[in-house]
């Protein structure tokens, strides 16, 4: 299943977070008096694995520190921007709270939330040991608004197992789209009823960001350098977007899935060749034997091989200096390399970090716990860039899915769909 803390669309939250905005006075900075002995309070929506290792980790900075308490709550990760404003709105927000990176631009326009900019550039937090995407996606408008809480990523699992079958090499690190696609034909048996390869398609963020990794591996750019227009109508676009329909439409060797949940029962039980996704998924493919390898690149381009994560953040909010010199001092302990390796050893959660990315023998342990999760620890490196930055952002996203989808379905041609959608992204960018 998609793990849906990267996709969440913001529609119904751009209202309240202007309401936010109405009541509220100017941006509020971090304070610099001593942390006392505060308590702070996390919001979290963490579960089951992730819960024990995060209870664990703050009852071991209680212990390093003597009359700091921190108390965590559970919130759902779907509905915490809704239960932030809320509460900001009432005088009352979590001292941090865990955001998806996909709100960042909203984020940014809330008030109370601390502007971390200083606290980052201190030499002990070591900011560039973040991933380029995570820092990105931290950062709007040269403002840090949280430190990365978490990263994925998006490489090919395949099927070893049906590629033996199909007389097929394993791919390897250097593969090309159409080698891609020309494995994925042979994949497919319409008899067997299966499939090369499988798409998402509820016309969502998750539909959109599969296409996106393409797109920057083709050369091309969502956006112009100013955010003021699309920028996808190009030879990029097309590339990139008839690549997918060749799959769908022509090979018909693309299970097109709208529920976004069906791909990973059906791989797991060996219909579908190969799967473009995360290691979120590692876990449920129980019932196959499979490899990972980084996604495929347009030969020529020089864009080479690339992915995109889905950073989230850690994000504090300003009630009182006290307060925010406490969760300044908590947020930047946990993010520290310790606590990161810690976390992702116990929960198969990728290093936010690349100091405990490369440490000796961190992907082994990692891997034996998780086989292939250390290819996508690798393939962090392969992420250069993230989504535009802007509060916009949304009603691209819709565009860009409707169009993707469209192409899918057989129901438009690439280039006529390229342009309607830029047509109506410059209108949405203009009439914001």
């Amino acid at each position: 299943m998609a793990r849906h803390r990267l996709y969440v669309t913001l529609a119904g939250l751009i209202c309240a977070a202007a309401l936010v905005l109405s009541a509220c006075g100017t941006d509020a900075s971090s304070g610099s008096s001593s942390s006392g002995g505060a308590t702070i309070q996390i919001w979290d929506g963490y579960t089951q694995t992730e819960a024990k290792a995060f209870s664990h980790l703050i009852a071991e900075y209680q212990k390093q520190n003597p009359g700091q308490k921190v108390s965590s709550l559970y919130v759902n990760n779907d509905d915490t921007l809704q239960k932030v404003l809320t509460a900001v709105r009432g005088g009352s927000p979590p001292d941090i709270a865990y955001l998806y990176g996909s709100w960042a631009p909203n984020v940014a326009q809330i008030p109370q939330v601390v502007n971390l900019s200083t606290v980052v550039q201190q030499p002990s937090v070591n900011w560039n040991d973040f991933y380029v995407g995570e820092r990105d996606v931290a950062t709007v408008n040269g403002k840090v608004i949280g430190i990365p809480a978490l990263v994925d990523n998006l490489a090919v699992v395949y099927n070893k197992t049906l590629f033996a079958k199909a007389g097929l090499a394993p791919p390897g690190p250097d593969w090309t789209w159409a080698q891609f696609q020309a494995d994925a034909k042979k994949l497919t048996s319409a008899s067997a009823k299966q499939y090369g390869t499988a798409y998402v398609t509820p016309g969502t963020e998750d539909t959109v960001w599969h296409w996106e990794a393409l797109l920057w591996e083709a050369g091309g750019q969502i956006l112009t350098a100013s955010n003021k227009k699309a920028a996808f109508d190009s030879e990029a676009g097309l590339t990139s977007l008839s690549t997918l329909r060749a799959m769908a439409v022509t090979d018909h060797s693309m299970y097109l899935d709208p529920t976004d949940q069906a791909y990973s029962n059906l791989f797991n039980s060996g219909k579908i060749g190969m799967l473009v996704t995360g290691p979120w998924d590692l876990s449920t493919f129980t019932s196959v034997k499979y490899g990972v390898q980084v996604m495929p690149s347009y030969p020529g381009t020089g864009a080479g091989h690339q992915t995109i994560s889905g950073p989230d953040n850690w994000v504090v909010f300003n009630n009182g200096s006290a307060k925010v010199s406490a969760a300044e001092k908590f947020i930047t302990w946990l993010t520290a390399p310790a606590q990161v390796k810690y976390f992702s050893l116990q929960t198969g959660d990728l290093p936010t970090r690349q100091s405990v990315a490369v440490a000796a023998g961190f992907s082994q342990q990692m891997n034996t716990a998780l086989p292939g999760v250390s290819a996508f620890i690798a393939n962090l490196g392969n992420v250069k860039q993230a989504r535009p930055q802007i509060t916009q952002y949304p009603k691209i996203s819709q565009i860009l899915g409707n169009m993707v989808v469209s192409v899918l379905l057989g129901k438009s041609q690439p280039q006529a769909a390229l342009t309607s959608a830029a047509q109506q992204v410059n209108q949405a960018l203009a009439g914001s």
